[in-house]
């Protein structure tokens, strides 16, 4: 799908805030309500815009602690690690790699007991190497730097 100025000012606003109404979005990139519609629709249809969300302050909800795991299986057993992660109450994201190690998973944890814990629970199929986040570099991510110009 070819984007044009509109689409990508629509997904700048949506993307600064996605609880934004209809008629709020339309006021913001100065098209009628019918028109700013449709354009999210075309979006969304294309999968360009997945979904909507929220972002919550885990830290605030007693986890303080994020860090990145890398998974290496012993034995191959990658299909009982991803059953095993898709439910792992601490995982945030993870992702298959290439390269040395098979995954990178990122636990948000209470203490390090939990990272403890995780390293534990897969030990018996996989080796780890993990690294703690100090703090967090903040990134622009407005949707212009993705697009080619």
């Amino acid at each position: 799908m070819k984007l044009d100025e509109i689409d990508i000012l629509i997904l700048r606003e949506l993307q600064n805030d996605s609880r934004l109404s209809i008629r709020e979005l339309s006021k913001h990139v100065n098209l009628s309500p019918p028109a700013v519609t449709e354009r999210v629709r075309r979006l969304e249809d294309n999968e360009i815009i997945e979904g909507y969300t929220i972002k919550i302050n885990k830290k605030k909800l007693g986890l303080p602690i994020d860090c990145i795991v890398k998974v290496t299986m012993k034995n191959g057993q990658y299909e009982k690690f991803k059953i095993f992660i898709k439910e792992y109450k601490r995982s945030e994201w993870c992702y298959r790699i290439a390269g040395d190690g098979c995954f990178l998973v990122k636990l948000l944890v209470q203490s390090l007991n939990e990272i403890e814990e995780f390293i534990n629970d897969v030990s018996s199929y996989a080796v780890t190497e993990t690294i703690i986040a100090l703090s967090e570099v903040a990134i622009n991510n407005d949707i212009n730097k993705f697009l080619k110009e």
